[in-house]
């Protein structure tokens, strides 16, 4: 075989470099029957797809009885699934699941750094959910097992929060901060006195 042969033989045409990016996993949003997100994500692993289930603890009471801790889901209605973009079919033939977040032609994949995130904030610090946000004071992490993660500053009570947004969803949680922990992105410029 010719040298020219060869080297035209090992260059991937543009077709194969894209079919080689959909069959690496990546984490993607999916839309569940409302209050069904842990059955989904059951169901979901056990066909062995990769699951994460974001949870926080929360204490109700309702009338005339005892307060009862419950587990539900951070954002309520989603289940978070790593797959190969050609595995859409296990997930949308799961029983509760309604669509995998993105436009009618391509399921829209989510930053890993904003699951490791949530993942290490759940194990860390007391994480809850939050109104989602748009305007505010845009904070980036500094210090700790989230830093570099950007979100929104707030106060609650005497503690600083920053709530971080999954745009693709529309969803936000709120993450405990100390003041030094922060740093603000959109620093005014300097007056000139």
């Amino acid at each position: 075989m010719s040298e020219i042969a060869e080297q035209v033989m090992n260059i991937k045409s543009p077709a194969a470099q894209f079919h080689a990016a959909d069959a690496q996993p990546r984490w993607f949003a999916v839309y569940t029957t409302p209050r069904h997100e842990k059955h989904v994500a059951e169901l979901l692993t056990d066909r062995g797809v990769e699951t994460f289930l974001p949870l926080y603890r929360t204490t109700k009471q309702w009338k005339k009885s005892r307060p009862v801790v419950l587990d539900l889901p951070l954002f309520p209605t989603y289940v978070f699934v790593r797959i190969p973009r050609q595995a859409r079919g296990i997930v949308l033939g799961t029983p509760g699941v309604s669509s995998i977040v993105g436009s009618s032609r391509e399921s829209w994949p989510l930053p890993n750094l904003e699951i490791e995130a949530i993942r290490s904030g759940l194990l860390e610090r007391r994480i809850e959910p939050h109104p989602y946000l748009i305007v505010g004071e845009r904070v980036r992490i500094k210090a700790g097992v989230m830093a570099g993660v950007e979100g929104v500053l707030i106060r609650k009570k005497n503690e600083f929060r920053v709530v971080v947004s999954l745009v693709s969803i529309m969803q936000s949680v709120a993450v405990e901060v100390d003041a030094d922990d922060v740093e603000i992105m959109n620093t005014p410029p300097p007056r000139v006195v």
